[in-house]
């Protein structure tokens, strides 16, 4: 029998409060807004406390949140697999060997299980957790419902068929975005998540070739060439492994459209940033968030609640981990 789409609705707030629906996939149709309003009560503001105590410590943490979430949600559905530690886990992958924001996920879950043991979800902690990181660097306020249950498959054998690679074109990109429930709109939204967060410089290093005295040199030439060379000095040949550069050159720690008005200026650290900006089916959607702050923060509102619902476990699927980086068997 087939299943009919579920309409959420939620609310962004930022200068105005903007209401909006749109439709949910079916797997989240147990979730529901304030589900631990009676189970756990604070829940959020503990998940929300944790986040802004390691943020204003650490200002990288929100962008790593943030790419903690889309690694989650793009490989089995938001259930934190991509917590689980051990031998052929997501974690394996060289895709996510650079993730971050672990231990904000460990401090979370602790205060979590003092206060309400066996309640809350890695799952829903994942999500809350990088909703509030969007906003504490400066992006849109967020409504999301929770009632998330904790996957117990993690294989890295699952990473690298359902993680966007730095050098996808718009169709490889629009193919993985729509096995997941995603449109074109939501891929050219979704990826104004690179105006925080940085990446280490093998994620770009496919726009420059080593020639024979040892140095770089550009070979991608839709990248602006004075960015290109500041690329070069901060990622040399053979630069260390653990280098990084920021995703967004201009406003590294805030959450904002800068990352479209980069793209205008031919600044995108990826090659699956630039082709966004060359593509005829994307290139208006960038021009617009560009120039409309206000109406890329509605648009992410929307998006982020359609990636935080991505083939989502809830009922009697999955578990209530007492420890997000272990099952409970």
């Amino acid at each position: 029998m087939e299943k009919r789409p579920v309409a959420f609705s939620a609310t962004v707030l930022f200068t105005t409060v903007v209401v909006f629906s749109i439709a949910a996939s079916p797997s989240s149709a147990n979730l529901s807004f304030n589900f631990y309003a009676a189970s756990c009560p604070p829940a959020e503001f503990m998940v929300r406390n944790t986040v802004r105590s390691a943020s204003s410590v650490d200002p990288t943490v929100p962008g790593k949140l943030l790419r903690l979430l889309f690694h989650d949600c793009f490989v089995e559905g938001c259930d934190a697999s991509v917590l689980l530690q051990g031998n052929g886990t997501e974690r394996d992958d060289p895709a996510n060997t650079s993730l971050g924001g672990f231990s904000v996920m460990d401090s979370a879950k602790r205060v979590l299980e003092i206060f309400c043991p066996g309640t809350v979800s890695c799952a829903d902690i994942v999500a809350l957790a990088a909703r509030d990181a969007v906003e504490m660097a400066g992006g849109p306020a967020i409504q999301i419902p929770t009632g998330r249950r904790d996957g117990i498959v993690s294989a890295a054998s699952n990473v690298r068929p359902n993680i966007a690679d730095t050098i996808f074109s718009v169709d490889d990109m629009k193919k993985l975005f729509s096995s997941k429930g995603l449109s074109l709109d939501d891929l050219v939204t979704l990826s104004g998540a690179h105006t925080i967060g940085a990446a280490h410089c093998s994620a770009f290093n496919d726009r420059f070739q080593e020639i024979s005295n040892g140095s770089l040199t550009l070979i991608d030439t839709s990248l602006n060439r004075t960015y290109a060379g500041e690329l070069m000095k901060q990622c040399p040949a053979r630069a260390s492994p653990s280098v990084t550069v920021n995703n967004d050159p201009e406003t590294s720690f805030m959450f904002d459209n800068q990352y479209y008005r980069n793209l205008l200026a031919h600044k995108g650290l990826f090659q699956s940033d630039s082709v966004l900006l060359d593509d005829n089916r994307t290139r208006k959607q960038v021009v617009d968030f560009a120039n409309n702050q206000v109406g890329f923060f509605e648009s992410w509102g929307q998006s982020f609640l359609k990636l935080t619902s991505i083939d989502v476990k809830t009922g009697d699927e999955g578990e209530i981990r007492r420890s997000c980086s272990t099952t409970n068997e």
